[in-house]
């Protein structure tokens, strides 16, 4: 599919160097948002945890892994992107924090299950940070991408603090989503309900972008 008829892109051009089951997951769940939107992620990662039958610590591992992608983005953002605002730099620091504290929390809740947190794999954004407005839109699509993943692994948590916990996570990061989408001039709450695309769609999207 040629990039000219993605919805999204900037997503199709993150690589992520690395084939734990987790990051092949986030790679797949990237790859169909870029081509049907973000709100694809949902449906996505609710039918491949169903089918991968794994328990919290891989939902959890899964989760690290996305919050490992979003904390390098906003780490390697503040250092590189030119023309922000101080006020943007101030919310590209502060998201940059934030995910950091996501990845904290999560290594130490997967360490406490007696589980094996993943190793954060190697990222290339390709040219999200050549300027402000890329930067912007790209880190746009991530955060939509994050709540839509979050809302799709929801359903096969077992555990009821898991649940909490990635429950209060997620609300974090449809707030930053919303600031983002404030900062773009864009509504910060386009869609009253998360809505999933047909899985059969995803998958056909999804398989030219995974180099397996």
């Amino acid at each position: 599919m040629a990039s000219s008829r993605l919805v999204a892109p900037e997503l199709a051009a993150i690589k992520i160097h690395g084939m734990t089951r987790e990051s092949f997951l986030l790679r797949s769940t990237l790859a169909g948002a870029a081509a049907y939107g973000t709100l694809s992620a949902t449906g996505l990662v609710t039918r491949a945890l169903a089918d991968s039958g794994g328990g919290d610590v891989d939902i959890l591992n899964f989760a690290l892994t996305l919050e490992f992608l979003e904390a390098e983005f906003y780490t390697l953002a503040a250092d590189q992107v030119k023309g922000l605002s101080d006020d943007e730099t101030k919310l590209t620091e502060k998201l940059r924090d934030d995910e950091k504290a996501h990845v904290d929390a999560l290594t130490a809740t997967i360490k406490d299950l007696g589980g094996k947190p993943v190793a954060k794999p190697e990222f290339d954004f390709g040219g999200a940070f050549g300027s402000r407005a890329s930067y912007l839109k790209t880190s746009n699509t991530l955060e939509d991408t994050g709540v839509s993943a979050y809302n799709g692994a929801a359903p096969a948590i077992e555990s009821t603090e898991v649940l909490a916990a990635a429950g209060s996570i997620v609300q974090i990061e449809a707030r930053h989503a919303a600031l983002i989408r404030l900062v773009r001039n864009k509504p910060p709450a386009p869609s009253a309900f998360d809505k999933a695309s047909e899985m059969e769609a995803v998958l056909a999207a999804v398989k030219p972008f995974i180099k397996a």
